[in-house]
């Protein structure tokens, strides 16, 4: 608050208790005489009731106050402490469940390779945090925010979603699993925090927003051509300010629930310019489960190449609309392959199935297919695709295999 604001503030609860009292007084009355009456300084300090002949009736007036009474520069004010009171109260909650992990090589050598963050999942020692803060290490020491520590082995991990999980024997006392929220709710301009260890420093804070939603991140898997890239739908997109050591930490709403894991930034320094990425927590709600279970997951594969549209593009390969996902390459002997998808010619780019439908589910371009597969199928799971073919709409049945 401002000192500006702080004399504003002052100055309006003064005239206020003023005007209470001058209500107040307004009507003092003295039975049988004009005189002023003499109050009984005892009879006051001893809290006495009797009616006398020098009672003083002093009415009461109820006075209910809110923040449209105050002028817009108090309200801002006020609003900036209530801010300031739950991002307290909020990292006080959230802190302690905050790990920063340090990585090393094997025991022999014992490097130090690096460092990360993750966040408490449950009660039995689970921890949550990026596949790449973990992927090139093979002793982990955890750190929580009381000062203990403890080795950590791996439990899972996910290249495809940069999603891993490492356990503990023992947890502090207060280190308790983060409330998780729902990333389908979410909205740009959203107040978000990312609680982590940046550059080591440990549980640092920072505040920003909800910047874009429905970003994609490309996965860190190394794959041969014929198959092309994998990417993780459904991102969020932050100006929390990121940096190298917050990986696996946790973005968390005012509300304190985790609903995201801070991965990535965007950036040609390598530090935070405002473009940060945060695995959204339904795919942590996924595929977590499943690493702890199994050790890995598996994703639903179809095989295909596929480009989102625009106009320019759409006239080029002579296509009904833009909307949609264009085929331009088949994995032979995929469940597309086995569907009868048909690609793009490779020489003018023309000739390749639109599809436009998933399982019922309309796709609107090359985001939205991925996203279906990711969360809404299963490996072995029979679809019906629908696709525009020179001009017209069929329906292909493909039972969906998993990804290699």
């Amino acid at each position: 608050m401002t000192p500006r604001s702080k004399k504003h503030l002052a100055l309006f609860f003064t005239l206020l208790l003023l005007a209470t009292v001058a209500c107040g007084v307004s009507s003092i009355t003295n039975q049988g005489t004009d005189s002023p009456s003499e109050l009984s300084a005892n009879s006051l300090l001893a809290g006495d009731q009797t009616p006398s002949e020098n009672s003083v009736s002093v009415p009461t007036t109820e006075i209910t106050l809110t923040k449209n009474d105050l002028a817009p520069e108090d309200r801002q004010a006020l609003a900036g402490l209530d801010l300031q009171s739950r991002l307290i109260e909020l990292y006080d909650l959230v802190n302690p469940s905050v790990v920063q992990i340090l990585v090393y090589t094997s025991k022999a050598d014992r490097l130090h390779l690096g460092s990360g963050s993750g966040f408490v999942y449950d009660s039995e020692g689970r921890i949550v945090t990026n596949n790449h803060v973990v992927a090139d290490g093979a002793i982990f020491e955890v750190v929580f925010s009381d000062g203990s520590r403890s080795y950590a082995n791996t439990v899972g991990r996910d290249v495809d979603s940069d999603l891993a999980v490492i356990a503990v024997e023992n947890l502090p006392e207060n280190a308790i699993p983060v409330e998780l929220g729902d990333s389908d709710q979410l909205h740009a301009g959203q107040l978000v925090i990312a609680i982590g260890n940046p550059f080591g420093e440990q549980g640092s804070m920072s505040l920003g927003i909800i910047s874009g939603l429905g970003r994609s991140l490309e996965s860190q898997r190394i794959l041969d051509n014929t198959i092309g890239t994998y990417s993780l739908p459904q991102v969020i997109q932050t100006d929390a300010p990121i940096n190298p050591g917050n990986s696996g930490g946790p973005l968390l709403n005012m509300d304190a629930q985790v609903i995201g894991v801070n991965s990535a930034i965007r950036s040609t320094t390598g530090v935070n310019s405002g473009v940060g990425f945060s695995i959204p927590v339904n795919a942590v709600k996924q595929i977590i489960p499943v690493l702890i279970e199994k050790g890995e997951y598996i994703y639903s594969f179809m095989g295909v190449s596929i480009q989102s549209l625009n106009l320019n593009l759409q006239e080029r390969y002579e296509l009904p609309q833009p909307i949609g996902a264009y085929v331009t390459g088949v994995t032979p002997g995929a469940p597309a392959d086995e569907a009868g998808l048909i690609p793009a010619n490779r020489t003018d780019g023309k000739g390749g199935d639109l599809i436009v439908a998933i399982g019922g589910q309309v796709v609107e371009n090359t985001e939205s297919l991925i996203a279906y597969l990711v969360f809404k199928s299963k490996v072995g799971e029979t679809v019906n695709l629908t696709v525009i073919r020179n001009g017209e709409t069929i329906n292909l049945p493909m039972t969906l295999g998993a990804r290699p």
